[in-house]
């Protein structure tokens, strides 16, 4: 990432104030694995907040650099400190897993309305709102269509990010994540799941997927806190064109391990669990050219080719 890129601007409001006063105030929600490398790319630019509900968290975002904040999106009172915080508000906090809204997305941005208003908010939102595509090419001009509750709560989150940015004149930006992987990441790469021996589909079945490092995605977090366009959409990830059963065979043979059995559909409920059968029927290949172009953001890993091998 580009270094003047994230850094405040004398454009800003604050560039009217003295310098003591100018430093922007970044606020992360959700600051886990993400967070903490978004964090990392914010580092001595910007004075960095985190919203943690575990007190047990502090010294870790501490020497980290980030400023921690006790507080709970199931708890709305807990929230009300917020207001007014930060200039510019990362949202990574997944919803709940129940029901049909975000209902943690609407505390939020409640509390974030109390008072001043920041700059620009991203919302970390996924790639799965676009449904099952046939494996076609998705570019974010084409509807959301949810077909799991998990879509239908993340598209509700969305639209409570876009409808508060257009109510209140903040840049609201939504970045849609598919699947984020790293060698250094908890659970990060397909290994575990190959030495359970987990079956994919048999090729004529399969479906493509698409993949983010999270070093990449934390950049593009950054960037788009600056560069994101006001209630704009961005997909957000790599050039990999590839089927799923075809990246846990590269991921085999890159760790001597046996590549997984091949599974028609019909049948596959028997063998792999259902969670994980549902992102194995949908099929898309996701435009980055937005991504590239508005918040020019050069991958480090522009496939999972070389992010799997670092």
């Amino acid at each position: 990432m580009n270094g003047p890129a994230i850094l405040p601007s004398n454009q800003t409001p604050l560039g009217a104030l003295p310098a003591r006063f100018r430093r922007e105030r970044v606020l992360i929600v959700g600051c886990g694995d993400v967070g903490l490398r978004v964090a990392g790319c914010l580092r001595g630019k910007v004075h960095v907040l985190a919203l943690t509900s575990q007190s047990a968290r502090a010294s870790e975002l501490r020497a980290a650099g980030v400023t921690p904040l006790l507080g709970n999106l199931d708890a709305v009172a807990s929230l009300r400190r917020l207001a007014g915080l930060a200039t510019r508000v990362l949202h990574l906090v997944p919803p709940l897993s129940e029901g049909w809204t975000d209902a943690r997305t609407q505390a939020l941005v409640r509390a974030l309305r109390l008072r001043a208003k920041p700059i620009s908010a991203v919302y970390g939102s996924t790639s799965g709102v676009y449904g099952d595509c046939g494996g076609d090419w998705v570019s974010e001009t084409r509807a959301p269509v949810a077909a799991t509750l998990r879509a239908h709560r993340r598209t509700h989150a969305e639209a409570s990010m876009r409808f508060w940015g257009l109510a209140s004149g903040v840049r609201a930006s939504i970045l849609r994540i598919p699947g984020i992987y790293a060698p250094d990441r908890d659970g990060g790469t397909p290994r575990a799941r190959l030495l359970k021996g987990t079956p994919v589909l048999q090729q004529a079945d399969d479906v493509f997927t698409n993949h983010i490092h999270a070093d990449d995605l934390a950049r593009a977090c950054c960037l788009a806190l600056w560069r994101g366009a006001a209630q704009r959409v961005y997909n957000v990830n790599d050039d990999s064109n590839l089927k799923m059963g075809d990246y846990f065979d590269f991921a085999a043979d890159l760790y001597g391990l046996p590549k997984p059995p091949r599974i028609a559909r019909d049948g596959a409920s028997a063998q792999i669990p259902p969670a994980l059968l549902s992102f194995m029927s949908e099929s898309r290949r996701m435009v980055n050219v937005r991504m590239k172009r508005e918040l020019r953001l050069v991958l480090r890993y522009p496939t999972v080719h070389s992010g799997l091998v670092v």
